[in-house]
């Protein structure tokens, strides 16, 4: 009688129960086990044989990018951070075969022992009473800058990074596309490689005109991108466009999911930490300059 009573449009526990044990299987049948450790989820997340839904995409996001605050944060700290119901991580650790969130959170924890949490102790200390409130803002974003550039030193990907720079010292012009938060980088870049004698064109979408800043991009030609989540900026149809007119394409995003990373001939991963809601640039613009300086090297080599 329950069950009749219930509206069309709401699933019964027992669909609930039956569409995680099919998400379970899902997984399972595309070759994975269990995984019992963060670099194993890793290795399934960036396989990209895995396809999320929009919030459980935005989980797998967040919880890529924030190892150290997935492993000492509660669930609904968690959730707040990520911008989701603690209900969807439960859904989400149930894919990977775990009964909840809490067990599933082991996997961070694990991987975290032994190491200072990135970018937790700037944000976890009180400001000092005598301290401004400006001060201790000041204080939180040269701690993430720092949290930032010390995730480079221990998990830098040379082979990609070598690739980037043969790539764009071999191109005819350098096209360089960013756009919101990425701006100030590509900006940057452009202004550095014009500086250092290096053709390129600086992408700015001024009145509307990214696609026919893009129009004359040739064979010879590369892209330079830079995209950060949220990825919902005009950059990845630029790309695209380019893409399709046979340039090279090397990317600087902060994670596997970003939809730049499967039209790349190459591209690294630069995760950027925040405090109270800004995010540092610092990671990019250390990166952005090692690849302008090694294309320079490699071109008067």
């Amino acid at each position: 009688m329950s069950d009749r009573r219930r509206p069309a449009d709401q699933p019964s526990p027992h669909s609930l129960e039956t569409a995680a044990r099919k998400r379970s299987r899902s997984l399972a049948a595309l070759g994975y086990t269990k995984p019992q450790t963060y670099e194993e989820l890793r290795a399934v997340l960036s396989s990209g044989t895995v396809h999320f839904p929009k919030r459980l995409r935005q989980v797998a996001i967040y919880l890529w990018q924030h190892p150290s605050d997935v492993a000492l944060g509660t669930i609904a700290q968690v959730a707040a951070q990520a911008g989701v119901q603690p209900s969807t991580l439960v859904r989400f650790a149930q894919i990977f075969g775990y009964a909840g969130f809490s067990d599933f959170q082991g996997l961070f924890k694990d991987h975290m022992k032994g190491s200072w949490p990135e970018g937790r102790a700037q944000g976890s200390q009180e400001p000092a009473k005598e301290q401004s409130a400006n001060l201790h803002f000041l204080d939180g974003m040269v701690g993430a800058s720092q949290a930032s550039l010390g995730r480079i030193g221990s998990s830098f990907d040379i082979d990609s990074f070598e690739k980037m720079v043969d790539h764009l010292a071999a191109a005819e012009l350098i096209y360089v596309i960013g756009s919101k938060r990425a701006f100030p980088v590509t900006t940057y870049l452009s202004l550095t490689l014009s500086q250092q004698g290096v053709r390129n064109v600086l992408v700015d979408n001024v009145g509307s005109t990214a696609l026919d800043q893009v129009g004359c991009i040739g064979q010879r030609d590369v892209v330079l991108a830079v995209s950060f989540s949220p990825y919902n900026s005009i950059t990845p149809d630029l790309v695209a466009v380019a893409r399709e007119r046979g340039a090279r394409i090397v990317t600087i995003t902060d994670s596997t999911f970003s939809p730049l990373v499967k039209l790349s001939d190459t591209w690294l991963e630069v995760v950027e930490q925040d405090f109270a809601g800004f995010r540092s640039l610092a990671a990019s613009l250390a990166v952005g300059m090692a690849l302008v300086h090694g294309v320079v090297a490699r071109r008067t080599g």
